[in-house]
């Protein structure tokens, strides 16, 4: 099983490198993890990424950000339906519609009504193009003084639309409730229990030796993003070796603490589709009957150099994870490796 997983992984590593500067690939089956690098690590370095390679993950954040929300939730730090203007600081405007909150579940299942992007944001992209981190100016102060002026598109519950705005509110009420940053906080309540060294917002000296370098679509080298306080939406760095180990307690339940809180994330479901719904901070759908009808919870992700994918069945106890220093996604060979195992192993 071994070498076939291994061989799968690399094949998808290879294919996704075509028309990328350099890729990771991990396939977990069962007790069995492959983790495979294609392509180039950065520009001014030769060797393929691995294991041990630091990437943007980008969106890949949200889940340990609702993750966080849960931890909070079981420990009775927070409520899930406790209004997020509770959390914020005294005085701060938080809209509403239909009579109805904000609450924290409506924003990590993106159910808030909220818009995809802090309000003068899109504008600011189209004076500011070449703008190398377009979030850099989210600090807290500019986000909830945009929030005040923001109207919700649909009452709160009501409706899915997708909000990084609402992904790093939630990372921001979570951390001011808990005390500390946004950073310290998915350390202490994920990545320490799991083992996790690697998955954090700041880099330092020795990771750095260890990160990939980010390219645009076109393969040319970009400046990191940083997000500044809309973390929550889009912050981390992580590796494949980190990222396997999130994955695995996702399917096994991980650590006491941690696994009443995976269980209370995905017993938490808005449903999109007949055949699609949000769990907290993940997304969810059955394939159809003909392509075998099997579960698939994922997320993925991209930055202005970075673009990833993590995806499981914890049925099957199948997983893929895709990591690239590329903007081009990764979804579609990650979603064929991840149909691929669950056929084989179903």
């Amino acid at each position: 099983m071994a070498q076939e997983l291994a061989t799968l992984a690399q094949k998808t590593a290879d294919r996704l490198a075509e028309q990328r500067v350099g890729v990771v690939v991990a396939a977990l089956a069962q007790d069995t993890v492959e983790i495979r690098g294609s392509g180039r690590t950065g520009a001014d370095r030769g060797g393929a990424p691995g294991p041990d390679t630091l990437f943007e993950i980008g969106s890949v954040t949200k889940p340990f950000t609702a993750l966080a929300l849960a931890r909070l939730a079981s420990a009775g730090t927070v409520g899930l339906d406790e209004p997020l203007g509770d959390l914020l600081p005294d005085g701060t405007t938080v809209p509403s519609r239909d009579g109805s909150p904000i609450t924290l579940r409506h924003l990590a299942t993106h159910t808030s009504g909220l818009p995809r992007l802090p309000r003068g944001m899109m504008l600011q992209a189209l004076l500011r193009p070449t703008k190398p981190d377009p979030y850099a100016d989210c600090t807290a102060e500019a986000l909830l003084s945009g929030l005040a002026r923001t109207r919700l598109g649909a009452a709160p519950g009501k409706r899915f639309r997708y909000s990084n705005l609402g992904a790093g509110l939630l990372g921001l009420a979570l951390a001011r409730r808990a005390g500390t940053d946004y950073e310290a906080l998915i350390t202490r309540e994920i990545c320490a229990p799991l083992g996790m060294a690697d998955t954090l917002v700041t880099v330092d000296g020795a990771r750095a030796e260890r990160s990939a370098q980010g390219h645009s679509a076109r393969r040319r080298p970009v400046e990191p993003w940083d997000l500044a306080d809309l973390a929550g939406a889009g912050a981390l760095r992580s590796t494949a070796t980190d990222l396997v180990a999130f994955v695995r307690a996702q399917i096994d339940g991980g650590p006491e603490g941690l696994a009443e809180a995976i269980r209370l994330s995905r017993s938490v479901e808005h449903r999109t589709s007949r055949f699609a719904w949000v769990h907290l901070g993940w997304m969810a759908h059955r394939l159809h009957p003909r392509q075998g009808g099997h579960l698939q919870i994922w997320h993925n992700g991209g930055t202005g150099g970075f673009s990833s994918f993590v995806g499981f069945d914890p049925e099957k106890r199948v997983a893929v994870i895709a990591l690239g220093n590329t903007q081009r996604p990764v979804d579609r060979p990650a979603f064929d490796l991840l149909r691929t195992l669950q056929q084989e192993h179903g």
